[in-house]
C-alpha cells in the first residue's frame, strides 16, 4: 500500500513515532474494529480509532440519539437528536476522516448474528451499556477467538481490561461468571455517569486498540485498570484465568451463546 502525499501530512505525526512507520501504518489501514456501542464509551474509541487511520471500524448501536446522551456521547450532536446513533456516528467519523469505511449495524446484537457479524473483524471493542451484551459479546469473542477490550463506567468510575482467552489469558467470565442479580447494580439512568470519566475509559480502549493492531507496548491482558476521577487514581489488579470459569475453564459448562434477558445495566 503507498500512501498519497496527503495521506502522509494527516497521519505524519503518528508515522514518525517509534516502532509505528509507515510499516504500522499500514497495519492500521488494513485493520477492522468492531465497536459495540456507539454511546458514552464508543463514541471516544470510534473518534480516535478513526483519527488514527483505522481503515474498517464496525459500529453497532439500535437505539436513537436522545437529549440526555449529549453530555457524554461525543459523536452526536444536538442536531442529531431523533436520528439513529450508528448514522449519526458515521456520519461524524466520515466527516473527521473521509478514509474511515464505517460499517452500521442498526439491529440489536444477539446469539443469532453476533458471530457472525464478528468474523469479519480482527478486534472487538466493548463499549455496551448493559450486562446481557457485555456477557454475549465476550462469549462470541471466546467462540470466534478475537481479543476482546472492554471498558466499564458508573458515576466517576470506570475499569478497563482486555481479553485474550485464546492465547492463554483470562475472559470476561473468569472475573464475573454470570450476570447479576436485577436490582443489585444501579443504571448509569440511575446513578448518574460523569462524561469525562467516559472519555478517560473510551480513550485508553481506543488506546490498547492500536496497541493491539500495531503490537507495541504491553497488552492489558490479565490486567484490570480501576480509574476514580474523583481522586484522579488509577488502580491495577492482576487476572488470572480461572480454572473453574464456565466458559474457558478446565470443565466449561457454556458451549453455546447465551441471550440473557436485558433487566439490569452497570
Amino acid at each position: 500500500m503507498k500512501f498519497s502525499e496527503e495521506q502522509v501530512q494527516r497521519y505524519s505525526r503518528q508515522i514518525i513515532l517509534p516502532g509505528i512507520g509507515g510499516k504500522g501504518q499500514r497495519k492500521l489501514a488494513e485493520a477492522r474494529v468492531f465497536i459495540m456501542g456507539a454511546g458514552g464509551l464508543g463514541s471516544p474509541a470510534a473518534l480516535y480509532l478513526a483519527a488514527a487511520g483505522v481503515g474498517t471500524i464496525g459500529l453497532a448501536d439500535f437505539d436513537r440519539v436522545e437529549l440526555h446522551n449529549l453530555q457524554r456521547q461525543i459523536l452526536h450532536r444536538t442536531a442529531d437528536v431523533g436520528q439513529r446513533k450508528v448514522e449519526s456516528g458515521r456520519k461524524t467519523l466520515e466527516s473527521l476522516n473521509p478514509e474511515a469505511k464505517v460499517r452500521t449495524y442498526s439491529d440489536r446484537v444477539t446469539s443469532a448474528n453476533v458471530r457472525e457479524i464478528l468474523r469479519d473483524y480482527d478486534l472487538v471493542l466493548d463499549g455496551s451499556d448493559n450486562f446481557p451484551a457485555r456477557f454475549l459479546i465476550n462469549d462470541a469473542c471466546f467462540f470466534e477467538k478475537k481479543t476482546l477490550i472492554s471498558g466499564a463506567i458508573l458515576r466517576f468510575d470506570g475499569q478497563l481490561s482486555t481479553f485474550k482467552p485464546h492465547a492463554g489469558g483470562p475472559c470476561y467470565r473468569c472475573l464475573f461468571p454470570q450476570p447479576p442479580p436485577p436490582g443489585i447494580v444501579p443504571s448509569c439512568q440511575e446513578a448518574g455517569i460523569l462524561g469525562a470519566v467516559a472519555g478517560t475509559i473510551g480513550v485508553l480502549q481506543a488506546n490498547e486498540a492500536l496497541k493491539e493492531i500495531l503490537g507495541i507496548g504491553k497488552s492489558m491482558a490479565g490486567r484490570l485498570l480501576l480509574f476514580n476521577a474523583l481522586s484522579l487514581c488509577f488502580d491495577e489488579v492482576k487476572l488470572l484465568p480461572n480454572p473453574t470459569c464456565p466458559l474457558c475453564g478446565q470443565n466449561p459448562t457454556i458451549r453455546e451463546l447465551i441471550d440473557y434477558p436485558l433487566s439490569c445495566q452497570p
